[in-house]
């Protein structure tokens, strides 16, 4: 996903209603405990005011950012493939760029898949040529069905089908679509030569991006829609093929000729010009596509895998701003490692591309070996950053770079743990639930609210990192078998949330029942829980209640999969041994290799349940959600002495903070 950054907090995330606006401090008669906890919170006080500190440090020292939001401006411009009326051409522009509903239940598979795709492109001060070289295949062998591709802005040239070109009846070409109107039964290549001006694609709106021009450089953005600016094509993320890019220019005025994969050939030309040949081998959407040109100069590294194989690494970026981007390439680096420690995931190709210049108009964007920056996000020099710059810069690098594996709602959970492991896992973990809290849950709340996979959208902004919850339950271990297998069946496709689901479920033999429902319910549940403790059995009970507020369209919701990692205190504040729990008629053991565990995480999947421990010689204080284990509010009946003492002695340093905040 291009990443467009969130603005950092400008004031306490987490509404002050309470001592804890996660929890709803029931009101209970105060006991002896509070009396011997005062003093311990003065030195817990030092502790959480310098934890707060520095997570203020990183909200307000990061780079500051437009909004949520780039604002968009429609450009009128007329459509050079077909000749009507300049004023209703533009009033049919602006309408079919009006915001319009897509529905899940429209999806259809493509009648056709491309399975090759060679670009070439001749780059020229006015105008470019772009001839286009598809292997085609219909998804129905025998189909001939008309092959509709998506364009716009685009001048036609010839087109070709097995060599032989096509005549004005065999197509249709209107504002926004080529029709081919019988194409071969059978697999095919279709050639077409398009005619663009990237010099006058000056378009804020996103999806028009496709090829353009700004000081001096050629840069692409494609996600979402921009690769239709450039050729006719199934612009959709679900047509996988491999492609091969040439590139022809200028070699004075553009030095620097890029593309996804590796570089198979370059050399001189007549007239001053000099080309290049790329070749990405693996298959990928046509939003991952990339072309840079431009007077531009690197910062080079060499990065060895675990296999032993040479990575070449580099920074390109204007010259001037070349001293600024060595940490840009420690971050690169320290990603690269990380992937292969945590995942076991290898770079997969003899080269990676970074590009950061001044005017790119989407902030980061992960195309395939080649991802593009704005300079405000990577690039740092000591006399001026901030530890929070640093941060920020490591944080983007990686999660761009983690694209080269997973999409969009994997990587998000990887970026946070590569963040975490590398700095401070608590701020890192207090910072994303601010922005989910500040974000997400208002909208949640009113007549926007929308499950993170809705059954229509026009603009989709969610935040929920739905993946974290899998390794909850699963474990660092579990997890990890999980992502091995979804990486065996689905590298190289087009995947679905069934797809991760499935592969977690199965490499660990687990049931998910209703964990699915994070994907399809919108709203943020309300768990409530009601403890008590028997001293004469030794058992200490918690009961869950959760419910699911109505929201626009989804009056009556059911119940949710919810992980409850939790801990507790005894009356010292040491964390108690858990050695088994009595729930749905079963005692499960919860104790590692005999020994009895200090944490755990219980299921919560129905609207109430109760889980009842044994074993637990005093009445304790829970510590619930640890980590903020899943997006929830919670109401427990914990009285303000109990929320004192977890102040002062809770090893779980994110409820802490939240409770000092």
């Amino acid at each position: 996903m291009a990443r467009l950054l969130i603005p950092p907090c400008k004031s306490s995330c987490f509404p002050k209603t309470s001592l804890l606006s996660l929890f709803s401090s029931a009101p209970l008669q105060a006991t002896s405990r509070a009396s011997c906890l005062r003093s311990s919170l003065r030195s817990a006080s030092s502790y959480m005011q310098l934890l707060r500190s520095v997570v203020s440090l990183q909200r307000n020292n990061q780079f500051s950012h437009p909004g949520l939001y780039i604002t968009t401006q429609h450009s009128q411009r007329l459509i050079c493939s077909v000749a009507t009326d300049p004023v209703l051409q533009q009033t049919e522009e602006a309408k079919m760029d009006a915001p319009k509903e897509i529905f899940l239940k429209d999806y259809k598979l493509p009648d056709y898949y491309f399975e090759t795709v060679d670009l070439s492109f001749a780059l020229g001060e006015e105008k470019t040529l772009v001839n286009s070289k598809i292997t085609v295949s219909p998804r129905v062998e025998g189909s001939s069905s008309p092959l509709v591709l998506d364009g716009h802005d685009l001048k036609l040239l010839p087109i070709k089908i097995n060599g032989n070109g096509l005549k004005d009846a065999d197509y249709q070409v209107d504002s926004r679509h080529l029709t081919i109107l019988s194409p071969p039964s059978g697999a095919f290549t279709l050639e077409i030569l398009t005619e663009i001006y990237p010099n006058k694609n000056t378009s804020l709106e996103l999806k028009h991006s496709g090829l353009y021009k700004s000081t001096g450089n050629f840069c692409t953005q494609c996600e979402a829609e921009g690769f239709r600016n450039i050729t006719f094509f199934q612009d959709r993320p679900d047509i996988m093929a491999k492609y091969t890019c040439r590139i022809e220019a200028d070699k004075l005025l553009y030095p620097v000729l890029l593309s996804n994969g590796n570089l198979l050939e370059q050399g001189e030309l007549e007239g001053g010009k000099h080309f290049a040949l790329w070749e990405d081998p693996f298959k990928k959407p046509c939003y991952l596509f990339a072309l840079v040109a431009g007077q531009l100069e690197s910062r080079d590294d060499t990065f060895v895998t675990r296999t032993g194989r040479n990575v070449q690494l580099r920074i390109w970026t204007p010259a001037e701003d070349l001293s600024k981007t060595a940490h840009a390439m420690y971050s690169l680096k320290a990603a690269m490692k990380w992937d292969e420690d945590v995942f076991g995931l290898e770079y997969d190709l003899d080269l990676f591309n970074i590009v950061v210049v001044p005017d790119f108009n989407m902030e980061a964007m992960e195309n395939k070996s080649l991802n593009i920056f704005n300079s405000k996000l990577v690039l740092a020099s000591p006399e001026t950053a901030s530890d929070g710059d640093y941060d920020a810069i490591l944080g983007v690098i990686g999660h761009e770079y983690f694209h080269n594996w997973t999409g969009n709602r994997v990587t998000l959970f990887r970026d946070q743990e590569f963040s975490s492991d590398l700095g401070s896992r608590p701020v890192k973990r207090i910072d994303d639930v601010s922005r989910l809290r500040n974000y997400q849950f208002p909208q949640d709340a009113g007549p926007m609210a929308h499950p993170v996979r809705p059954h229509s959208y026009i603009k989709m902004d969610n935040f929920y990192t739905v993946v974290r919850m899998y390794k909850t339950l699963l474990g660092t271990e579990g997890f990890r078998k999980g992502m091995d297998l979804y990486f065996k069946r689905n590298d190289g496709q087009a995947v679905t949330y069934e797809d991760f689901y499935a592969a977690m479920r199965d490499a660990n033999g687990v049931d998910f029942a209703n964990f699915l429902l994070w994907y399809s319910q919108a709203g943020t549940p309300i768990m409530k829980v009601a403890s008590s403790y028997n001293a004469e059995a030794k058992t200490y009970s918690l009961k869950f209640s959760q419910e699911v507020p109505p929201t626009p369209g989804q009056p009556i919701k059911e119940p949710m999969s919810i992980p409850v990692a939790l801990g507790m205190l005894d009356s010292s504040g040491k964390d108690l041994p858990l050695t088994s729990v009595f729930h749905d008629g079963m005692l499960q053991s919860i104790a590692s290799n005999g020994e009895p565990v200090y944490s755990t995480v219980l299921r919560v999947t129905k609207k109430e349940e109760e889980f009842i421990f044994s074993d637990i010689t005093e009445k304790p204080v829970p510590s619930l959600f640890w980590g903020y284990s899943a997006p929830i509010r919670l109401e427990a009946d914990l009285s303000d002495d109990d929320l004192f003492f977890l102040l002062a002695h809770d090893s779980d340093e994110f409820n802490r903070f939240v409770l000092f905040d």
